[in-house]
């Protein structure tokens, strides 16, 4: 494994983009970063992702979760990690709670159209939705990753949003992104969405 201080450092400066982003308020957020094969770094359980230091991490082994210095990671880290284990071109994954995002959530986000802003079909696609369970649970973290299978962003259903990437820039971005449509929905009274075609084209020429 490369240098675990270089790693860790890069780390905790992504995770300080997540909070200058506004897409985290104190300790409601976690992330991940597969290091290589083995091991991924996970933000430690109680640690605010906008102000995590290097101590704040857990270096984690991806097969078993176990973290060999004794620090205990976030409580979502089975999710994180299942991800991590079952999409081989993922290398991040964010859970985050942005604010208009997480209204969404808290509602019946079955009933809307996200098509709003070009972003949507072309970084993100159709966003999973997952019943609300436990937090921490097994159940969750099951629920979770079927849910990411085919998808890059998931809705949980009273608990926020996670959401993929090959690199930190792509998972922020597409957390942006899906923040953006989530504020346009909730201050828009007659917002126009993209048609079939629009979307169709847009899916074609972009990574989604």
């Amino acid at each position: 494994m490369q240098d675990i201080t270089a790693k860790t450092d890069a780390f905790v400066k992504a995770c300080h983009k997540v909070g200058v982003y506004d897409l985290v308020k104190c300790s409601s957020g976690n992330m991940s970063w597969r290091l290589d094969e083995n091991n991924a770094l996970v933000s430690a359980s109680g640690s605010w992702l906008g102000e995590i230091t290097a101590e704040q991490t857990c270096c984690c082994n991806l097969k078993d979760g176990i973290c060999p210095s004794g620090k205990t990671p976030t409580i979502e880290s089975a999710f994180h990690l299942g991800i991590l284990r079952q999409n081989r071109e993922v290398n991040v994954v964010l859970h985050f709670q942005s604010p208009y995002a997480t209204v969404i959530a808290c509602g019946e986000p079955a009933s809307y159209n996200f098509n709003v802003i070009i972003e949507v079909p072309a970084y993100i696609g159709t966003p999973a939705i997952v019943p609300y369970i436990q937090p921490g649970s097994d159940e969750l973290a099951q629920a979770v990753i079927a849910s990411m299978k085919d998808a890059k962003m998931a809705i949980l259903r009273n608990h926020g949003l996670v959401t993929v990437g090959a690199d930190f820039n792509e998972a922020i971005e597409r957390a942006c992104f899906f923040e953006l449509a989530c504020r346009i929905l909730l201050c828009q009274d007659n917002p126009k969405f993209l048609n079939d075609k629009q979307i169709e084209a847009l899916r074609k020429t972009s990574k989604v």
